[in-house]
């Protein structure tokens, strides 16, 4: 990688930066098609592109029986690792449980309640690697709110990845579909003569996935569109270049679409990072996919003329993961709200969080965490304000509701109150 100077930066390099959609544009009319098909067709449609788009000749889509099983046939080993991710994972959601309340306002007595919605459609990706963490990252947060029915889409194959069927059984998803791509976020979000449908659609993918669900919200409540992964690492001249390195192609090593970038006002570590991250690069089993993420136009190592300047630079770009590795961490993380997921000094990888730390991996990408969080118990309730107001509190209020429905011409409003004191 070659660094750049963050001042001399294009009006062309910048959009590309901070402008990134993934490729999401570019297939939005082909995913169209596709949830057109799925919507109208239901299981055939879903047959018909697991064999085109997968290879994959699918009979029984709904394979739940198939996640109990895997759990008792993977290695110990693994079953112990998903198990330990699992408890950390539902431990620091459990904390994000809302709890209903009601006050008294002067008379007025005013709460809010909180139900879970009723179903949830999570998709855990597949096509190049399998990811198991996705499973217990969508299903554990949708349960820990109280959703009765979560189903989960992960893609077919002759063998549906065992381990991520575990993940599954262990999240306690409640239906397990070998559906992927766009056509498993249509068949989540409108329901087949298999699938059933549900209220929300959520998970990270492609830009496949990502595309349909913007296809889809409106019909179906989705989580946020999460594309293919980001990282930006802030660096100080106390940086360690290599660890930098490890977090940029450790992204890298997701998608040819994912973006990795590393900013600093420390001209050495800036040369020292992209030295780092060609030479980890070459080591690294998926480096031909690393290198595609490498050369996307919105990857990059940034030369900052000062810490503020990278400061603008990370909050303008609003990554997925936010690293920063410096002295003062705590102090540049006051100054950069937009971020996905922080991770914190040497000792914070992103792949802990990706994993096992207990945070959540599906986050906001493209931007969007200038405007939204991560997925959490919170994707999954709904909130319902209640009142109760005695005869002296509307008496109080009174005279301020008419006027005011007066003043809109909505007479019957007022007359409502007015009939109360009559």
């Amino acid at each position: 990688m070659n660094v750049r100077t963050v001042a001399d930066l294009g009006p062309d390099e910048r959009s590309a930066l901070f402008d990134r959609d993934a490729g999401v544009e570019a297939v939005r009319d082909d995913v169209a098609d596709i949830v057109d098909a799925v919507s109208e067709e239901g299981d055939v449609a879903l047959r018909r592109f697991a064999s085109e788009f997968d290879d994959v000749e699918v009979g029984n889509i709904d394979i739940t029986d198939a996640a109990e099983r895997a759990y008792e046939e993977i290695d110990d080993d693994v079953r112990a690792a998903i198990e330990d991710a699992a408890d950390n994972i539902r431990a620091f959601h459990e904390r994000q449980r809302p709890e209903d309340w009601r006050d008294d306002f002067e008379g007025r007595e005013l709460g809010r309640r909180f139900s879970p919605l009723d179903s949830a459609g999570v998709y855990a990706p597949g096509g190049t690697a399998a990811y198991p963490s996705s499973a217990l990252m969508g299903v554990i947060p949708a349960k820990v709110a109280g959703v009765e029915h979560v189903a989960v889409a992960t893609p077919p194959a002759e063998s549906v990845n065992p381990v991520t069927l575990a993940a599954i059984h262990v999240a306690g998803a409640d239906a397990v579909y070998q559906v992927g791509g766009a056509q498993a976020i249509a068949a989540l979000a409108y329901g087949t003569e298999t699938v059933t449908s549900t209220d929300i659609v959520v998970g990270p993918g492609n830009r496949w996935v990502t595309a349909a669900k913007a296809e889809v919200r409106g019909d179906v409540a989705i989580d946020f569109l999460a594309g293919p992964s980001e990282i930006m690492v802030v660096a100080d001249a106390a940086a360690d270049p290599d660890l930098v390195a490890a977090d940029l192609v450790a992204q890298a090593e997701h998608d040819e679409n994912a973006s990795v970038v590393a900013v600093t006002d420390d001209e050495a570590v800036a040369e020292a990072v992209a030295e780092a991250v060609e030479s980890q690069a070459a080591e690294r089993e998926r480096e031909a996919v690393i290198r595609g993420a490498l050369d996307n136009d919105a990857s990059g190592v940034f030369l900052a003329r000062s810490m503020s300047e990278a400061v603008l630079f990370a909050e303008e770009y609003a990554a997925e993961h936010l690293s920063i590795q410096a002295d003062d961490d705590e102090a540049l993380l006051e100054r950069i709200p937009s971020a996905g997921s922080v991770f914190l000094g040497p000792y914070s990888p992103v792949a802990a969080g990706d994993y096992a730390a207990g945070t959540n991996h599906v986050l906001p990408t493209g931007g969007a965490a200038r405007v939204t969080g991560g997925l959490s118990v919170d994707t999954f309730v709904r909130s319902t304000t209640v009142q109760r107001l005695s005869e002296d509190s509307l008496g109080e209020l009174r005279e301020t509701i008419t006027t005011l429905a007066e003043a809109e011409g909505l007479e019957a409003h007022a007359e409502s109150v007015k009939k109360r004191f009559e």
